[in-house]
């Protein structure tokens, strides 16, 4: 029997007067639902690695005279776009797989499967429609990028059942969510470096760091229901976790920074970054969700800053 839809057509965890309530017909709401578009948080912290790591690699070839800043450029507008599309699907995807456990889950028995409002086979169509707008985006870069991309897939599979077998799906989420790292260079450069992959292990660590703090808003329900999480392995040690883990992000950062040689901007907007991280871990509650929501939040200016730093580093003239 189907759920009745208790919020018109909203979901619990969304306000209420995100763009897609306001400007999109109300046949479409589902659908940008199991996108998450009314939600943008996802796909602006997928799209981050990617930005990084992109304008990472543009530092190291306009020192070099062999930067196309058009090709550059044109690659952000396609990461953008990719993230959009794969975040979508990808939560489109996690909701299938969750389908039963959202439905005993306060925050997420209001979403467009479980309250019926979508149906199984329309959620697969979906998925198909956005996975093919991934698609297109990936065969616009080089043979190296396609392959590497594809690559991703088999994780992105594993991702949604790892909270039924580790304590870590975090870790798993990480993996997937940060491959925009070894993207965004490969992108550029036709192939992997040092720099590629420190930058890579260090937004894996930031990612395990940003959604345990995220995770600490279910810590109940998920124990009521058996799904586990880095919230409830850490409990009230989460504070010393996200010290080691956002201190390693830290590391591999610069250590990724000072391998690809970028400019002196990107080490200034990676100490600001870093000030922001600290924040989050001094001022952390893990019992008063609205603020875990907040401070998982927060970590698309610690995206933003890192970037608009990578991109003032790269030497125009």
């Amino acid at each position: 029997m189907q759920q009745t839809d208790d919020f018109a057509g909203r979901v619990a965890d969304a306000r209420s007067d995100n763009w897609v309530h306001r400007t999109l017909p109300r046949s479409w709401w589902p659908y940008a639902q199991l996108a998450r578009w009314d939600r943008p948080i996802g796909w602006q912290l997928l799209m981050w690695p990617c930005f990084w790591s992109s304008a990472m690699a543009a530092n190291a070839l306009a020192s070099e005279g062999r930067l196309s800043f058009s090709l550059f450029f044109f690659h952000l507008f396609l990461f953008f776009v990719g993230s959009v599309a794969m975040r979508g699907a990808g939560c489109t995807y996690n909701d299938l797989v969750d389908h039963n456990i959202d439905m005993q889950v306060a925050r997420t028995r209001s979403r467009p499967l479980p309250s019926g409002r979508v149906s199984r086979k329309e959620a697969k169509i979906f998925i198909l429609a956005q996975a093919l707008v991934g698609l297109a985006v990936l065969l616009c870069f080089n043979g190296f990028s396609i392959v590497l991309g594809i690559l991703s897939l088999a994780i992105v599979a594993i991702y949604p059942f790892a909270k039924r077998f580790t304590d870590w799906p975090q870790f798993f989420l990480g993996l997937a969510f940060s491959w925009g790292g070894l993207m965004g260079w490969a992108g550029l450069q036709g192939a992997l470096s040092l720099s590629a992959v420190l930058l890579y292990v260090a937004a894996v660590a930031w990612t395990i760091g940003y959604d345990t703090i995220y995770a600490h808003q279910d810590k109940e329900d998920d124990a009521l229901v058996g799904v586990r999480s880095t919230a409830r392995l850490f409990g009230d040690d989460t504070r010393y976790w996200l010290i080691a883990l956002y201190g390693i992000t830290f590391l591999l950062l610069l250590a990724a920074f000072i391998a690809a040689g970028v400019g002196f901007f990107a080490y200034l907007g990676l100490f600001v970054a870093l000030g922001m991280l600290v924040w989050q871990i001094v001022v952390i509650d893990i019992d008063n969700a609205d603020q875990c929501l907040a401070l998982f939040k927060s970590n698309n200016r610690v995206g933003l800053i890192l970037f608009a730093g990578l991109l003032l580093a790269i030497p125009f003239a």
